[in-house]
């Protein structure tokens, strides 16, 4: 990953890019379970193949998503203007045993491992990348300092985000294996994150207000 100062490039990502909204990234919570799993069911079967390495039916991925920990682990998710869930990133955190080659990469006693998805509608806006750079971030400032990913060689987007972010990948059987290395937490980072977050709890509420109104409103006509 760059050594790009987190808070300007936290900055920069609040513009967008040729005038589409810029992407904020939330923790989420034991409420948002609902919209997580209406999330993970509208993805297809090939979608679901590139999430979680097999084309989980349906009763596996609510199984999946009902034991969710949001309290050890950390769930981010974008939400659109129309206040729907199209984007969600599973950072889980676990002992570098897990990973007998992080005795090469760490002394930390644990490591992170990160896993992405985003709605069709909301490809090609950069949701991935941000939900990825927020989990570095997350990570670094929980003094977390390795960081991976495990998918299908053929996840071409994953693969993107993976060296687009100068993470170092292993190849073998069909599946990719990456993972990077972060720096310490700083000053900067940890005020990234603060601001990320608050910024995106403002257009969080905003949003869930506009479309209560909006049920409101439309049971009224």
């Amino acid at each position: 990953m760059t050594q790009e100062n987190p808070l300007r490039r936290w900055l920069k990502s609040l513009r967008g890019k040729n005038g589409r909204q810029a992407v904020l990234v939330k923790a989420l919570g034991e409420h948002d379970r609902r919209r997580v799993l209406r999330h993970f069911m509208a993805l297809d079967s090939n979608d679901r193949l590139l999430r979680f390495g097999s084309m989980l039916p349906d009763e596996r991925v609510a199984d999946y998503v009902g034991k969710l920990d949001f309290v050890n682990d950390i769930v981010f998710g974008v939400y659109n203007r129309v206040f729907q869930l199209v984007g969600v990133g599973h950072l889980a955190f676990t002992s570098k045993a897990a990973h007998p080659d992080a005795i090469h990469y760490t002394d930390k006693e644990k490591v992170a491992e990160f896993g992405v998805s985003v709605s069709k509608s909301a490809r090609g806006q950069g949701v991935g990348t941000r939900l990825f750079e927020r989990a570095a971030i997350h990570c670094r400032n929980s003094d977390v300092d390795t960081l991976y990913m495990q998918c299908l060689s053929s996840n071409r987007t994953m693969m993107h985000i993976a060296k687009k972010a100068g993470m170092e990948i292993q190849r073998e059987y069909g599946e990719a294996d990456a993972h990077l290395h972060l720096p310490p937490p700083s000053p900067s980072s940890v005020l990234a994150e603060a601001l990320e977050e608050q910024f995106a709890k403002i257009d969080y509420t905003v949003k869930a207000n506009a479309r209560a109104a909006l049920k409101l409103f439309g049971s009224k006509k």
